[in-house]
């Protein structure tokens, strides 16, 4: 599998290894029944050592395009170095740890993942278990039912072993990745507590990981230790890339986009919009979380909440309780709890 050039005209998600600049390529990785399909893994190597930006899913298919992708470059899956994983979800994490054992390769993960890593590893945590207490503050139990009958209700987690510490807790800093090459190692906050990004000088390139995206808005604080105000980390975060300087964006899901700075302005006008709509729907009557999320629309397609999959219902209920919550602590909302529920009110 020879590398090929990175095009604009190819659909982002097809196998195969592309060029997107001088030691630094882009492997799609294939995602299980996921909206998403497909997870870049990025490969930087100066021709003797050999670094991945994340990993994949690990799934016996993941494993085998990974491996015919680096043959283009005359690699072997037991000549990665390590990988910089940008944050703890499946379809980053998981590859890297099956990896691990079977080739010696080591592990950077963000040091703020820690506490979501633990809980993850732990075998008798049942799945979501965070998220379904929160869907019950949302005043969503239809969610938690539908959940229970498509995931199960009494699942212990069986991949447990799949959540292995990693090598190195990374902090905010400039690190070696190659001979003469580093990166910056930047904290976003948002779509996970530990969440980070890579700067390459070098060649002017920025590893988004799941922080900016090209075509979706990331999910906000999915993780099993959920933070107090995942929304206004996520903000935050977001306004700290662009205050940096304009780069090549290499995100984990969708194409090589040439400005960063273009779609972060378009994610923070998508959530200042998204708070102004949130805080109408109580205005005009909305109490809890649950149903807010029933009176606004979902997606590009502007879908209504009862179309989607309980899945999708859950991150769309979650979103909208992060949208209030950071409305209650702007003292644009007031809110109590009423029997586990949190409602909303005007000031």
């Amino acid at each position: 599998m020879e590398p090929l050039p990175e095009s604009s005209d190819r659909n982002w998600t097809e196998p195969g290894i592309y060029e997107v600049s001088a030691g630094v390529y882009r492997i799609p990785l294939p995602l299980p029944n996921d909206a998403l399909r497909a997870v870049n893994v990025y490969a930087v190597t100066d021709g003797e050592k050999l670094v991945l930006v994340d990993s994949g899913w690990a799934l016996t298919l993941a494993r085998q395009q990974l491996a015919d992708a680096l043959s283009g470059i005359g690699a072997e899956l037991a000549d990665v170095s390590e990988f910089l994983v940008t944050h703890v979800h499946r379809d980053h994490y998981s590859q890297a740890v099956v990896l691990r054992r079977e080739f010696g390769s080591k592990i950077a993960l963000g040091q703020d993942e820690e506490p979501s890593l633990k809980v993850s590893g732990n075998p008798d945590r049942l799945p979501m278990e965070a998220q379904v207490d929160l869907l019950y503050q949302a005043g969503a139990v239809e969610i938690v039912e539908a959940l229970g009958r498509q995931f199960g209700t009494d699942l212990r987690h069986t991949e447990a072993d799949l959540w292995e510490a990693p090598d190195e807790w990374l902090t905010p800093g400039r690190r070696p990745i190659l001979p003469g090459r580093e990166f910056d190692v930047v904290a976003t906050p948002g779509h996970t507590t530990g969440h980070v990004v890579f700067v390459d000088d070098t060649a002017d390139l920025l590893f988004s990981g799941d922080h900016v995206l090209p075509h979706i808005t990331p999910s906000i604080g999915f993780q099993p230790v959920p933070a107090e105000l995942p929304l206004n980390d996520f903000i935050d975060s977001l306004r700290l890339v662009r205050a940096m300087p304009d780069r090549r964006m290499l995100p984990a899901h969708g194409p090589v986009s040439e400005s960063v700075h273009t779609r972060v302005d378009e994610l923070l006008d998508h959530h200042r919009q998204r708070l102004e709509t949130m805080g109408s729907q109580i205005a005009s009557g909305a109490s809890t979380a649950y149903e807010a999320a029933h009176r606004v629309g979902w997606t590009r397609r502007n879908r209504k909440l009862s179309e989607m999959d309980s899945f999708n219902q859950m991150l769309a209920v979650l979103e909208t309780a992060a949208h209030l919550d950071l409305l209650v602590s702007q003292g644009k909302l007031i809110t109590q709890t009423v029997d586990g529920v949190r409602h909303y009110s005007m000031p």
